[in-house]
């Protein structure tokens, strides 16, 4: 039995002192996509909901894939833009850890949201309960939320509805803070980096849909990135998962943010190379017949080339590292 409050093994002081756990439902997973939902449930420092808040965002667009999230253009032309809900989204915001399934994504469409209004999102850091899942070794089948939930005997209500999936999370959060504090297991916490290359186009949109953002320019700081702790195991082999450090190197503009994207690698356990060799495990380009450098060797190696759309597929069960002999 877990004990927070009366375990004999002090609550570990390195930990947060509250978290938000956040759920967003958006138009799409490309770079101008939408908020169009997002629901967050405020815990204390051990996992204990203190409220929760939700609202709809019109997107000043198509509302895309309906039937997952069943949000009409008919009932978000009413809602409030992202600028008319970001002071209440930061205030729930404000001094937490953000925590969310896939935390990256969440984080990647929220900090797109603040960029285009021109607002700076009061977080720091974020917390992706599958890193936290895997960090605690629990045996689950996949990575999905209501695997997690089952694992828990959490029942979802309503599935891909914001404020319900926030729900969930939160109630399946709980218990694994409270193992992970139990088990003295260092949490895994990233950075929480604001979007800055974005500004509006100088043209005048059409109404109803928007402002069209673009990057200033498409140079990017070379930044170091942590180590996999991991053993390479080699090269990716097709059909089969990714396994935990692995060398991952990309090349070309993806529809993701390429920060975003090196950090979800990373935290998934893998290796981001900033460049190829024969130890690189896969080489991940939307343009496999381009002549850059990284292609031309990585087909000179016979390194595995695969897109954007099929790493983020395989990012969502990467496979553990072998157990070491």
């Amino acid at each position: 039995m877990l004990e927070d409050r009366t375990s004999a093994a002090p609550w570990p002081a390195a930990y947060p002192s509250g978290y938000a756990v956040v759920d967003v439902e958006t138009t799409g997973l490309a770079r101008d996509d939408r908020i169009i939902s997002a629901a967050v449930y405020r815990l204390d420092a051990r996992g204990e909901v203190e409220d929760h808040w939700y609202t709809v965002v019109n997107p000043e667009r198509d509302p895309g894939p309906v039937w997952i999230h069943g949000l009409t253009s008919d009932v978000l032309e009413g809602a409030p833009l992202f600028p008319e809900i970001a002071e209440e989204f930061s205030a729930r915001l404000e001094g937490r850890v953000l925590v969310a399934h896939n935390a990256v994504f969440d984080w990647q469409m929220i900090a797109r949201e603040y960029a285009r209004a021109s607002l700076t999102p009061p977080v720091r850091q974020r917390l992706c309960t599958i890193a936290l899942s895997k960090e605690l070794a629990l045996p689950l089948p996949n990575h999905k939320l209501e695997s997690l939930a089952a694992h828990f005997g959490v029942v979802q209500q309503r599935a891909h509805h914001a404020l319900d999936d926030a729900r969930v999370l939160a109630e399946a959060f709980r218990p694994s803070l409270l193992a992970a504090a139990q088990g003295a297991v260092r949490l895994p916490l990233h950075e929480c980096r604001p979007l800055t290359e974005w500004s509006a186009a100088p043209s005048t949109p059409a109404r109803g849909i928007g402002p069209q953002y673009r990057p200033q320019s498409n140079w990017r700081q070379a930044r170091k990135l942590p180590p996999s702790p991991y053993p390479n195991p080699g090269r990716y082999e097709a059909g089969r998962p990714l396994r935990q450090g692995m060398r991952v190197a990309f090349s070309g503009d993806t529809s993701t943010e390429r920060e975003l994207l090196e950090d979800r690698a990373v935290e998934a356990g893998l290796h981001v190379a900033t460049s190829l060799s024969r130890l690189t495990s896969l080489l991940v380009t939307n343009d496999p017949d381009s002549g850059t450098s990284k292609v031309v060797k990585a087909k000179s190696f016979g390194t595995p080339i695969v897109d954007e759309a099929a790493f983020g597929q395989l990012l969502r069960d990467v496979a553990p590292a072998a157990e070491k002999r």
